[in-house]
């Protein structure tokens, strides 16, 4: 049949169009393969994805792993109606977008082929030119698994409270010396294995109550500590009901107790921060978040194995420290309330130091709460320790506010410094005498413990000259403090900054959910204005004064936020795994002309949580410096506003 003249002139038009697009196609798909802004065209799909939500939104929930089917797994008890709330309340991840699951248990021996299935890339929200610029480089590094001495868990090593052989080398552990930091040289640039079974912790609040047990698997306090309700094992979860040996009734009922026998104490406004001395799981510090109080939960890297870990886990600002031979890496003055509930500390041994040590620590008008046998019990044993306790604290001038009983029979005394001087002055015996130049350096950092009083820094008996404002007025005003080189027009400066800097920049432009953000630490805080500017998140922040930098800890303490000195030379106080979130601000150049960026690196990547983040804020030079290098580690890595480098930790280990 004859084809009618209109479709014959159609034929060249229709064929040159389909030719055109074909072309196209095969351009489009050419310029997407050579683009130097994507890394590899399996992340693609995270790097077009839409830009991550202000902190109040949500992405699409990743749920949280629920046991297996079997009713064996299933936790029971109280315990039952927190596994169906945490299966009805899917969580995300943040900085993690993509159809894989990185909350399901892996293994420490993933090889680099099985990153993409446990962790997508970040979001490329806010990048703006720091992609463009960069050609993909990865630092040629061969990491291999940190290899640890017998009797160190290869899981959980911490390089300077598990140096076996320096500890082997000790002369005396008389006095708790084996639990102090004993750093190897040089810093080690391995990195740690996973847990088998490890998966993203549960989100918080519900972390407070139960975790995984997969990701701390330590059963020896469940079993030590059976009769006095700290922890159980139900199923896949350890499970902490709030109890404890003192809390008969539970930490709650306690706190409250306390309270009422002394309501000066006022916590979450007249109370801020506190230290609580060998805290177990850190429950005490857990339930005090419910008043809007700071807790720094302290306990020593010992027998009691991993309660620290277990604190960090659940959610609860926790340090892992000692009071043995050298002083606490926190300034002087710097706690509203000390606290002890049985925690094994011979306050009057050795001369008195360790109670000495607490004076330092506490400000002036601060309180120190004892709930241990000696207060309450009537062996000749508890009766020796009271008495000795009696005569110390007398000396110090401590005044005993109260001394009380609940209804269980559990003894609580309360102690409170003085504000002034003036008792020390009046005293018949100077013992212990006032600290001066000649005891040697105020500054606690490798530093012997005082045997000596710290001297109050006014002499009048005004109270209110040593008391810091109520919560939360004293967040955002300025208090001097003694020997401080700071200025209100600094701190003021640093607060509007960081304030400002976070809201138009860290909510709006990075890749990260903040609701999945719980455990915070800035490594270089200054006076603490990124905590300050967080603070209405449900997280906390451990601030960090690197050694070298100005010592602006005790400003951060008078704003009744938390911290502790540190050189980042050396591993941290903290087992492997425990933050979501680390940022480093304009620390890396001076921190590498003292050590490498590869011992650094080693450092963040054994702290971190496998799918959280590091942040690094620096120019675009240490940028580049440090970029290679975590791309050789298989961190997912952005760069927004050419100032920031935003990185998410994979959960690649290497096989070695």
């Amino acid at each position: 049949m004859a084809v009618p003249s209109a479709d014959r002139k159609r034929r060249p038009f229709l064929l040159s169009l389909s030719l055109f697009l074909l072309l196209s196609a095969l351009l489009v798909l050419l310029v997407l393969f050579l683009d130097s802004s994507a890394q590899s065209l399996p992340f693609l799909p995270s790097r077009l994805s839409a830009p991550s939500p202000h902190p109040h939104q949500q992405h699409s929930p990743t749920p949280i792993p629920t046991p297996a089917s079997s009713s064996d797994s299933q936790p029971d008890g109280p315990a039952a109606a927190l596994v169906k709330a945490e299966e009805n309340a899917p969580a995300t991840v943040a900085g993690v977008s993509g159809p894989s699951d990185p909350s399901r248990p892996v293994d420490d021996s993933n090889d680099a082929a099985a990153v993409d299935a446990a962790a997508t890339g970040v979001d490329a929200a806010g990048v703006d030119g720091g992609e463009a610029e960069d050609d993909g480089a990865v630092a040629e590094v061969r990491w291999e698994t940190c290899k640890v001495r017998r009797g160190v868990s290869a899981t959980d090593y911490i390089p300077c409270l598990d140096n076996i052989r320096a500890i082997k080398a000790l002369r005396s552990r008389r006095h708790m010396e084996h639990r102090e930091r004993h750093c190897p040289v040089p810093p080690p640039r391995c990195l740690v294995r996973t847990p088998a079974g490890y998966r993203l912790p549960v989100p918080w609040p519900r972390s407070r109550d139960m975790i995984w047990y997969n990701n701390v698997p330590h059963p020896k306090l469940v079993e030590y500590k059976k009769d006095q309700n700290w922890v159980t094992k139900s199923g896949d979860y350890l499970v902490f009901p709030g109890g404890g040996t003192q809390f008969k009734d539970g930490v709650a009922r306690y706190i409250q107790f306390v309270e009422q026998i002394m309501p000066t104490i006022q916590w979450g406004t007249h109370t801020r921060t506190v230290l609580d001395v060998g805290c177990g799981v850190a429950s005490f510090g857990g339930y005090l978040l419910d008043r809007n109080v700071i807790t720094m939960s302290l306990a020593p890297k010992d027998e009691h194995e991993a309660q620290i870990q277990f604190a960090l886990e659940r959610g609860i600002p926790a340090f892992l420290g000692v009071i043995g031979t050298q002083k606490l890496p926190f300034p002087d003055n710097a706690f509203d309330v000390v606290h002890c509930a049985r925690c094994r500390v011979h306050w009057y041994a050795n001369g008195g130091k360790p109670l000495l040590e607490l004076n330092r620590v506490l400000r002036p008008g601060g309180f120190f709460v004892w709930s241990a046998t000696p207060v309450y019990r009537k062996e000749q044993r508890d009766q020796d320790d009271w008495n000795a306790m009696v005569t110390l604290t007398k000396s110090m001038c401590w005044r005993t506010v109260v001394k009380s009983e609940d209804i269980n029979g559990i003894g609580v005394v309360i102690y409170q410094k003085p504000t002034s001087n003036s008792c020390y002055i009046e005293r018949k015996t100077n013992e212990p005498h006032l600290c001066s130049k000649k005891d040697g350096s105020r500054f606690p950092w490798y530093t012997p413990l005082d045997g000596c009083i710290l001297p109050s820094a006014v002499s009048s008996s005004d109270e209110t000259s040593n008391s810091p404002r109520l919560w939360p007025e004293r967040l955002v005003r300025y208090a001097s403090v003694p020997d401080d080189s700071a200025t209100i027009e600094k701190f003021d400066a640093d607060t509007k900054y960081w304030k400002q800097v976070i809201s138009e920049v860290y909510y709006r432009d990075f890749p990260v959910n903040w609701s999945n953000v719980r455990n915070v630490m800035d490594m270089n805080a200054g006076y603490g204005g990124f905590a300050a500017a967080l603070v209405d998140q449900p997280l906390w922040v451990m601030n960090v004064v690197p050694i070298g930098q100005s010592d602006t800890l005790p400003v951060i303490f008078s704003r009744g936020l938390i911290g502790v000195y540190h050189d980042w030379c050396e591993s941290f106080n903290t087992y492997p795994r425990t933050y979501d979130l680390l940022h480093m601000s304009d620390l890396l150049g001076s921190l590498t002309k003292r050590c490498d960026i590869l011992e650094v690196a080693a450092e963040v990547d054994r702290i971190l949580r496998p799918g959280r983040l590091f942040v690094l804020k620096d120019t675009m030079d240490m940028i580049k410096k440090m970029r290679p290098v975590l791309r050789s580690l298989h961190y997912e890595t952005v760069v927004v506003k050419r100032q920031y480098l935003v990185a998410t930790k994979t959960f690649w280990r290497p096989r070695r």
